[in-house]
Parts: structure tokens; C-alpha cells; sequence
């Protein structure tokens, strides 16, 4: 996606908000049963502006709810603070969507300890007594992703070539399950061979482009990239694109938003990416079903899709796009 692309989206992202907070503090805030808090780590990031427009489209089918959401810039301590005024205004339930697992940790506990219904979306955290946990598999989506590449690069038993895996956070357990998954399968092959060891992108494309740039100067023969995201795929295959290499090489990506990911594979620019459905809405609808007083179970895993050049276009003409 191209940065003028992605401010236009952070722009309509940052619009929304603050519609949501306007009608949050306005006269039909009184007229509401329940006041849920999102605490939502960044907006600028493609999949997060997605996340975002997905929990308001929901929250607008609910006119009891009172929906408050922060946005942590992509700070932990910033989002800690967030969680901690959200406490303070006495939600009835907070949604959290954690930068780091460990560093979120301290502050839903104090939200669990006051008695709130924490939901915890996309990336955990390290205790367990949260209500309910919603998002994909990153584990799985990793295996698949590890199972492509292998028939990319050869097919199993015969896989070979030189690898380059771009991670996402290092303090994530999203980014450990998909190199985790994606390792169950090409670990077997002995014909591949890993280029780089944990160089992190924080899942953005600038700081792809620059860690991919680098392997170019570094490697004569790259094969395949694994990037932990969309972005940071698209950002190894900018770099190729300038050092005139990129038809040399397939990509990889994942999170597969019609309008980023998919539209990158339709072009030919990524070879496949693998969808991870933001939890916004599917959080939102767990969190008013509990306050109603009905059950939810501990974890709701959301499904996923491989897209490649065959189902590209067809996603998108769905997506009317």
C-alpha cells in the first residue's frame, strides 16, 4: 500500500474516533445501558485502521452501548495509561488489544482486580483469569504459511532455497507463533537455509524495506520472504523491486485485507498472503452477550484463508473493490 494511501486511511480512522467520542460524550451517552472501553494500541497501521472501522460498524448496531476507545500510539507505556483512565471511568467491560504482551500485563490485572470483564483481542497476555481471549491462530496461519513455502521452494522432502523472515514485534506472541508455526514445516527441509536470525520490523514496512535492503547487499541468492505481515512483505518487495531482483524472488505476507494484501497479490506483487480477521466486532458482540448475562467461552479463534493469485481477484470483486 502506498503512503499516501495509508494517510488517507489513518485519516479516516482518526475521523472516526472522533465521531465515537463525540457521541460517547454527548447527550445519548446518558441513554446508554453499557460503557465499554477499547484500548487499542496504534490507528495508522492498515490491519488496526480495519480493526478500528470493524468494532465502530458494530457498536453502531448496539445503541445501548456507549463505546470509548484510546489509541496507544504504539507506546506501551501510553496504552498503560489508557487501560488505567478507562478503570477509573468504571467501564462495564474493557477490550484491550495489547503492543506487548508483558507490558499489558500489570494493568488488566488491575482491571480484572476492580471486577471488570476484560477481552483481550489479537495479542495475549500473561495471565489467564482475562474473560475471554479473541483472535486467530497465529500458530496455525504460521503452519500454513511454512506449508506454502515448502511447496514453493520445491515440495516436501525436496524443498531448497534461502529464506529471509522478517518479524513482527519481538515482544509479541503473535510474532513468535507465526515464526513458531512457519518452522514446523521448514525446519524439516534441510535444503533451506535461513538467512537473518530474529531481525524484527515491528511490523512496518520502512523498517522491512531497510532490513531486506541490507540482505540484498549481504546475499547473492535470496529464494523467499517470510514477512510477519502484509507491510513488512510489501516493504522486502520494494527493496528487491530497487535492487532489480524482485521477479528472482516469492513473498509472503500475512493479515489479508482486501484492500492491502489481497490487492498486493492480485498485482503479482505479493505471492500469497493468509487472512487474520480483526476481532473488533467479534470482541464487541462476546463483550454484550456477557453483560447480558449469557455464557462465552475462554477463547474464540477466528478462521483463515490462503490467498494467492487464483482467489485474489474474486475476494476483491466481493469486496467490491
Amino acid at each position: 500500500m502506498k503512503r499516501r494511501e495509508l494517510l488517507k486511511l489513518a485519516g479516516l480512522t482518526a475521523a472516526l474516533l472522533t465521531t465515537t467520542a463525540m457521541l460517547a460524550g454527548g447527550a445519548h451517552a446518558q441513554d446508554k445501558k453499557w460503557k465499554i472501553g477499547f484500548s487499542q494500541v496504534t490507528t495508522i497501521e492498515p490491519w488496526r485502521a480495519q480493526f478500528n472501522k470493524d468494532i465502530l460498524a458494530e457498536a453502531a448496531k448496539h445503541p445501548e452501548v456507549e463505546l470509548i476507545i484510546t489509541d496507544g500510539e504504539d507506546k506501551t507505556e501510553k496504552q498503560v495509561a489508557d487501560v488505567e483512565n478507562l478503570i477509573r471511568q468504571e467501564v462495564d467491560a474493557l477490550l484491550v488489544s495489547p503492543k506487548e504482551s508483558a507490558g499489558l500485563t500489570g494493568v488488566v490485572q488491575q482491571a480484572i482486580d476492580a471486577k471488570i470483564p476484560v477481552f483481550v483481542l489479537d495479542r495475549n497476555v500473561e495471565t489467564n483469569d482475562y474473560t475471554q481471549f479473541v483472535g486467530g491462530d497465529n500458530k496455525l496461519i504460521g503452519r500454513a504459511a511454512g506449508e506454502y513455502a515448502v511447496e514453493l521452494l520445491g515440495g516436501k522432502g525436496k524443498a531448497a532455497g534461502n529464506v529471509v523472515e522478517i518479524w513482527g514485534g519481538m515482544g509479541t506472541q503473535p510474532a513468535h507463533d507465526r515464526h513458531d508455526g512457519f518452522h514446523e514445516f521448514t525446519d524439516k527441509e534441510p535444503g533451506i537455509k535461513y538467512l537473518l536470525d530474529q531481525q524484527s520490523g515491528d511490523w512496518k514496512q520502512d523498517q522491512a524495506y531497510n532490513i531486506m535492503a541490507t540482505a540484498l547487499r549481504n546475499n547473492e541468492k535470496i529464494d523467499l520472504v517470510y514477512g510477519h505481515n502484509d507491510p513488512m512483505a510489501y516493504g522486502a518487495y520494494l527493496a528487491a523491486k530497487d535492487a532489480g531482483r524482485e521477479k528472482d524472488i516469492k513473498f509472503i505476507g500475512i493479515d489479508g485485507l482486501p484492500n492491502e494484501g489481497v490487492q498486493l497479490v492480485a498485482n503479482g506483487e505479493l505471492t500469497a498472503t493468509f487472512t487474520y480477521v480483526t476481532p473488533g466486532a467479534e470482541g464487541l458482540r462476546q463483550a454484550i452477550k456477557f453483560l447480558n448475562g449469557e455464557k462465552v467461552e475462554k477463547t474464540i479463534t477466528l478462521p483463515a484463508q490462503k490467498i494467492t493469485k487464483e482467489n485474489a481477484a474474486q475476494i476483491l470483486k466481493d469486496n467490491g473493490l
